[in-house]
């Protein structure tokens, strides 16, 4: 029986940090792609402190915490980072790793934040996205038949960060208090809740989870996919100099082998370019010429073929 092997794509941080390496030095975003990858790494570090953070919640009532939380209503979709239900009602978790002084003009709207040279920059508030969090889950528990009342909290999980001024209206905290805020968001829901069964809520999350649909890096970024160097990448150098040698990739560069080497190219191809890809695409990606290598290497994968012989394309499931 012949087994394919599943395949997706690489995570933002992953897919950043390999298109940096197809790039050339003087390439006029590296500076600025750089700057995303060190923001993206920045950001999942802060979701994991949040993470063991939570490990000294606790309640008496039952409860349940999921983290990365993606829903849809049409073609309504949001991102939540954590979700915490409780038999009294639901916290969102937003989580933004931004350092400096920060500050939340309650006259204008607008938040802003002073970094460590004195810049201030103007960026886009979390209490909207929050807010806006909020309205879709109370909506789609409505829609569910949950009478569940929801609330949220935004969690800034850079070291040094200081509030210069909060929201009244929205509940602001750094990692160290998370806790304690949490605690009295749930003080304050009604004490007259509903006897919800919260395995069953946690189920039906779980269930209508719809990933996020990830843009491809080169559009996403206006990069030509031209400008991309070609290649197979080598783990052990992190150069793209592995070569095809008896059915096993062996770097020029250090002598590393690795057979599956081409997996991880065809992820980086779906990640950069698009979910389509061709033999010849797959050739001119990593940097060989044999057709029937090619024509192996694809049909090994769990993906949707369409057309026959020279004009069939590979398409990666969803």
């Amino acid at each position: 029986m012949h087994i394919t092997k599943k395949i997706g794509l690489l995570s933002q941080a992953e897919a950043l940090a390999l298109l940096l390496t197809r790039l050339s030095p003087q390439h006029p975003q590296r500076q600025f792609l750089e700057q995303q990858l060190s923001w993206t790494n920045a950001g999942k570090r802060g979701e994991e402190r949040i993470k063991r953070k939570f490990n000294e919640f606790y309640t008496e009532e039952d409860f349940r915490v999921l983290w990365d939380v993606n829903l849809k209503i049409g073609t309504w979709s949001v991102q939540m980072d954590g979700l915490l239900l409780t038999e009294k009602g639901a916290i969102i978790i937003e989580s933004k790793n931004i350092s400096g002084q920060l500050h939340f003009d309650e006259k204008t709207g607008e938040f802003s934040r002073v970094n460590l040279a004195g810049e201030r920059t103007v960026m886009e508030n979390p209490k909207i996205q929050l807010r806006k969090h909020i309205r879709f889950l109370t909506h789609y528990f409505k829609m569910k038949k949950i009478n569940l009342p929801v609330s949220g909290m935004i969690v800034f999980t850079a070291k040094d960060c200081e509030f210069i001024s909060k929201p009244h209206d929205v509940s602001v905290c750094k990692t160290y208090q998370m806790i304690e805020y949490l605690l009295r968001i749930l003080q304050a829901f009604p004490l007259e809740a509903e006897n919800h069964k919260l395995a069953k809520i946690h189920k039906l999350i779980l269930t209508n989870q719809t990933p996020y649909q990830q843009t491809p890096l080169c559009v996403y970024y206006f990069i030509d996919p031209k400008e991309l160097q070609s290649g197979v990448y080598c783990s052990c150098c992190q150069s793209l100099g592995m070569r095809r040698l008896n059915k096993n990739w062996v770097c020029k560069s250090c002598g590393f082998q690795n057979p599956s080497a081409h997996l991880l190219a065809i992820q980086e191809y779906f990640s950069f370019v698009e979910t389509t890809i061709t033999n010849q695409k797959l050739r001119g990606f990593c940097g060989f010429e044999s057709r029937s290598v090619a024509t192996r290497m694809l049909s090994q994968l769990d993906l949707n073929r369409v057309g026959e012989s020279k004009a069939r394309s590979y398409h990666l499931r969803k």
